[in-house]
């Protein structure tokens, strides 16, 4: 299938989710992403959900970080150049939901993106190649293209790969490793 037909299929699906099986799947992701060799790191940028969409609750995965003492780097979306700014969570940071519905900090301690090691990335849909769908404006393979090329990218997702992602262009930046609530998709060697 292709993008648009993909976008709008997740789109219902996700829709039909309840609270229990968001954060039941939730839960599940956070203890497997528990897993993945990516804990010996410092810098993590972790995206903070929008309920409205029913996206994977990262609020456990938040804690996991907070408890191993790292650094959790949370972005500011800026939605007329497509970019997004990083900024380290700190106990003083303040967080407001945006525009688009978007929880992300207020201002704070920039972090360049090459600083960051591993990105946990929302998304719609992903395929056994890695390949991801989101929302369609690009924030996340901007960003990914501005991290170093050892960047540890980890797609979260309530729902298994698709076969294979139509359409793929050279501007898409695939996933290392997708973790949704009964598997670990590790694509780092395909």
């Amino acid at each position: 299938m292709n993008k648009k037909q993909l976008r709008l299929e997740y789109k219902e699906l996700r829709d039909s989710l309840t609270p229990e099986h968001i954060e039941e799947g939730s839960l599940e992701i956070a203890n497997r992403l528990l897993d993945l060799p990516i804990w010996n790191f410092s810098y993590y940028h972790l995206f903070l959900s929008i309920s409205e969409k029913k996206e994977v609750d990262t609020q456990l995965i938040l804690h996991i970080l907070q408890g191993k003492d790292k650094n959790i780097v949370l972005s500011k979306s800026d939605f007329k150049s497509g970019s997004l700014t990083n900024y380290l969570l700190t106990d003083s940071t303040v967080i407001k939901v945006n525009d688009w519905g978007i929880p992300e900090p207020v201002d704070g301690i920039e972090i360049p993106a090459t600083k960051i090691d591993v990105v946990f990335i929302p998304l719609l849909v992903f395929d056994k190649k890695g390949n991801r769908i989101g929302y369609g404006k690009g924030f996340y393979d901007r960003f990914l293209s501005l991290c170093t090329k050892e960047v540890v990218k980890v797609g979260l997702s309530l729902f298994p790969a698709e076969e294979e992602i139509e359409e793929i262009n050279e501007h898409d930046v695939p996933l290392d490793y997708c973790v949704t609530p009964d598997k670990i998709y590790n694509f780092k060697n395909l």
